[in-house]
């Protein structure tokens, strides 16, 4: 059961900057926590500040097997300038040989029950062992990326994995992310250059028009309203 005062917390973080956040956050959680990366720009930033801290937090990331090329690219070259080694966490093998003898390799294009279903066996079961024993976890959601990231904050109560989260950069504008980026060199997917602003799965990840929304080219056969693959609630 959670005992912080959330709401006294929250207010405190809202005035310090990214590194100052993820310190206070190591020392209020005795260092039980660990930063789970997607790889987009936003997990690039926060994997920047760790790296050059003192923090001795676990990076980690989940590897789906239906990641681009580009992806695994970057973590190489992220590892390579970090001098680190994100770890990685795959999905059960027999848990993926059921799924895709009963519903076939691409059955999330079907129904939102099939593509919620390899969300859970590619992603949310993998996630769950990687957060075993911690007292928290970090994320790199904003609320400018989706409409169901409005209401998030900077530390949460996450009663899905019965563990604190925390949203670091949840008030950054996209503007902010390009800056930081720019500013300190820090390595990223180049598909964010060729029209893809969210990067996940190949299969699920399209390159967006101007004007769409940036999350548009992720699982786009759906309505934005349910446009979350499990890991968030």
């Amino acid at each position: 059961m959670n005992s912080i005062d959330i709401q006294l917390l929250n207010n405190r973080l809202e005035t310090l900057t990214l590194e100052e956040v993820l310190t206070e956050c190591y020392t209020i959680f005795d260092g039980q926590l660990a930063f789970a990366s997607s790889l987009g720009l936003e997990d690039q930033i926060i994997t920047h500040s760790i790296a050059t801290s003192s923090l001795s937090c676990r990076v980690f990331t989940l590897d789906t097997g239906r990641l681009f090329p580009e992806t695994y690219e970057l973590i190489d070259r992220t590892n390579a300038r970090y001098k680190m080694k994100i770890e990685m966490f795959f999905p059960n093998y027999e848990a993926v040989e059921k799924m895709v003898y009963e519903k076939g390799a691409n059955l999330f294009y079907d129904s939102i029950e099939n593509r919620k279903l390899c969300c859970s066996v590619r992603k949310t079961q993998p996630l769950n062992r990687a957060l075993q024993g911690l007292k928290a976890w970090i994320t790199g959601l904003r609320r400018e990326q989706s409409i169901t990231r409005h209401d998030i904050r900077i530390v949460e109560w996450d009663e899905m994995h019965n563990l604190y989260k925390i949203n670091p950069l949840i008030n950054w504008s996209e503007a902010d992310v390009k800056e930081y980026i720019r500013k300190n060199n820090i390595p990223f997917n180049t598909l964010h250059d060729k029209g893809f602003p969210s990067i996940g799965c190949q299969p699920c990840t399209r390159a967006i028009m101007a004007g769409e929304d940036i999350r548009a080219g992720r699982w786009w056969w759906e309505n934005p309203d349910q446009k979350e693959c499990g890991l968030h609630k």
